[in-house]
């Protein structure tokens, strides 16, 4: 219902005008109004049906380039993007990228794209080249750790921050003297960077998809399994000089490739030569030892109490980071007394929720436009509210989409605290997967060879490149596991057709009995939703097995990610298997599956099966067959704990 009439709003930024709950200032209003007579081209012929169509920047923005200096003296490349014409000082929109501010043909940043739903509220949009990277001076360092307090001389991308905020305020005019800062991936980590010595202008921060921890669950490692084909491809793009760099590989299938590479030793032998700082720190850092724990946010948010608030973004199915912004915050959560530490979480892959609808992902509909929600009604007054005094406060703490039930949900905490109940799903002989636990005594098991000259394949091949055109390496997670299901070292169970929906909310964790004939093992579970064979809303979707949740354990770091020891050959050994948390509805007539492999290759380098002290250093030699044992009889028994929320 449109405030100013009966009829409905025929332009979207009228809609937005139109909404009763907004609280508009008349200058917010000009704003609105004045875009209103600017173009809007359309999509160009190669854009998705669900691309935001561009708009034409130069009549919106006036654009400025300069190289800020910062307190050493090294000068970062700078774009800022400022309204025509604005009829109130406004706040500004700040985005700090190793990747390149590039430019469309008319010289304008693409990083405008996914801000375009806060074009309506007025905003002064600043993009930087960190240090070392494209257009900005000094010395580029992977993840640089946060400086030296007893050094008043030391900076970090925290100071970087600081010094261009300070500044901003004094060298852009028409400035309301506030200062938001977003980004995704390592823009978002750059962000989180920024709350742990923020200016006194940084008024709202929105971490999304942030790496935390490099070595326990982002994009290098998960619980210490080494993730080869991210680690590999990814150093050479930020490390092969100051614009990005993609490996070119002499084949198209890179499972065969990376196969065809042998022990990881051979990288530096036969490509790298030593080139490459972050590869030569994978190979001189096998365990979570000094060099990465003061990389990652433990040791600096746990007692860290924030002044700025933060929206944290994640994405189900984030095939990079999904672990960082639920880590960073549940860190912050710890001393959050003043209540500004606030979470969403989306059914999307990485970065997902910056453009397009949002309303599919890989074959999956969810029946909804959720990355455009996101945009318009989360993160737009979000800003809107702490920049510019508009609206209201977030009602809940943290927002999820429940997958299944298709349905946004709002939580006081996450994981909730009220109403959920823990369940466990255990593994039974037949294959078969129950919430009852197993009666009989002995030592039943199910069991498998894994070989590691013949790796189960992460995703259905040909495995495209990470970054190759066409890759499905965005939606894999997503991947029907049928592919995989019959394999012979692979095992599968499964509930029989559920009679009602179980809708599960909260922490998701393994409880592995498993024995092998090695002396170290790799063990992946996965949390599947087995579709029913006749799903009348979709034929293709008849059958089909979507992982909800899934996860690596190295077992080497079975006690201890710091110090590894072998495993025990023959000997049932317990293994916890962090699978994350989810908001999932298992809907009537599906079944849930628990699948367990020990080979994900070529995204988790190969397990030798035989402990060596580094990995990175093992010979061919060392790799060698295992017979592997998964236990599910009493006192054994293997399951996967689940939350469950309760009606």
């Amino acid at each position: 219902m449109c405030r100013y009439g009966a009829m409905r709003c025929f332009h979207p930024l009228l809609e937005w005008m139109c909404n009763g709950d907004t609280k508009l200032s008349i200058s917010s209003v000009l704003i609105g109004l004045y875009i209103l007579t600017l173009p809007i081209p359309q999509s160009t012929p190669n854009s998705s049906q669900n691309a935001i169509a561009l708009r034409d920047y130069p009549a919106i923005f006036d654009q400025a380039e300069v190289m800020v200096p910062m307190r050493d003296g090294v000068q970062l490349h700078t774009r800022i993007y400022t309204p025509k014409e604005a009829p109130e000082p406004l706040p500004f929109l700040f985005v700090r990228t190793p990747y390149g501010l590039f430019s469309d043909d008319r010289g304008y940043s693409h990083l405008l794209d996914a801000y375009q739903e806060m074009f309506k509220d007025g905003y002064i949009f600043v993009f930087q080249d960190i240090r070392g990277r494209h257009g900005s001076e000094g010395t580029f360092v992977m993840e640089r750790t946060p400086r030296d307090l007893s050094d008043p001389q030391s900076i970090d991308e925290a100071t970087d921050a600081y010094d261009t905020i300070a500044w901003l305020l004094k060298n852009v005019p028409n400035n309301n003297g506030r200062v938001g800062e977003a980004g995704v991936s390592y823009d978002g980590w750059l962000a989180a960077m920024a709350l742990l010595d923020p200016h006194p202008a940084l008024k709202a921060v929105s971490e999304q998809a942030s790496p935390a921890d490099m070595f326990l669950g982002d994009d290098f490692h998960h619980n210490g399994a080494f993730r080869l084909s991210y680690g590999f491809e990814y150093s050479v793009l930020l490390e092969s000089g100051k614009t990005n760099v993609k490996y070119r590989f002499d084949r198209y299938d890179t499972y065969e490739w990376y196969l065809g590479l042998g022990p990881l030793s051979n990288a530096n032998k036969l490509y790298f030569h030593g080139s490459h700082p972050t590869w030569n720190n994978f190979v001189a850092h096998p365990n979570y030892d000094e060099f990465w724990q003061k990389q990652a946010f433990a040791r600096y948010l746990t007692n860290h109490r924030l002044k700025v608030p933060n929206l944290n973004v994640a994405g189900w199915w984030d095939q990079e980071d999904f672990y960082g912004p639920l880590e960073i915050y549940d860190l912050l959560e710890r001393n959050d007394v003043d209540h500004k530490n606030y979470l969403v979480v989306g059914p999307w892959n990485h970065d997902g929720w910056s453009s397009g609808l949002g309303n599919k992902l890989g074959s999956v509909d969810f029946g909804t436009n959720t990355s455009e929600h996101f945009r318009q009604e989360i993160q737009a007054p979000w800003f809107r509210y702490w920049l510019k005094d508009n609206g209201n406060p977030p009602t809940k703490e943290a927002i999820t989409f429940e997958t299944g039930s298709n349905s946004w949900r709002l939580w006081d905490s996450w994981p909730p605290r009220q109403n959920v109940a823990s369940r466990k799903l255990y593994l039974h002989s037949n294959h078969m997967l129950s919430f009852d636990p197993p009666e009989g005594s002995g030592n039943a098991f199910d069991s498998y060879i894994s070989d590691p000259s013949s790796p189960v394949p992460y995703r259905s091949r040909p495995v495209e490149a990470t970054y190759s055109k066409g890759s499905r390496w965005s939606t894999w997670l997503l991947e029907d596991q049928r592919f995989v299901e019959n394999r012979p070292d692979t095992l599968t169970w499964k509930t029989e057709p559920l009679t009602s929906d179980i809708a599960i909310a909260g922490d998701i964790v393994a409880h592995v009995f498993a024995s092998t004939t090695g002396t170290d093992s790799d063990w992946i579970v996965k949390l599947i939703d087995v579709y029913p064979q006749n799903c009348d809303a979709d034929a293709k979707m008849g059958g089909y097995e979507l992982m909800i949740a899934s996860e690596v354990l190295r077992g080497r770091f079975r006690n201890s990610f710091s110090r590894p020891s072998p495993v025990v050959a023959g000997r049932i050994t317990p293994y916890t298997v962090d699978l994350h948390s989810n908001n999932h509805v298992f809907l009537r007539g599906h079944q849930i599956m628990v699948q367990i492999q020990s080979t994900w290759f070529p995204v988790i380098d190969r397990n030798p099966q035989r402990y060596v002290p580094n990995i990175f250093k093992a010979a061919e030699s060392d790799y060698q067959k295992a017979t592997q044992r998964i236990y599910h009889a009493k006192g054994h028994a293997s399951n996967v704990e689940i939350h469950v929320a309760l009606p």
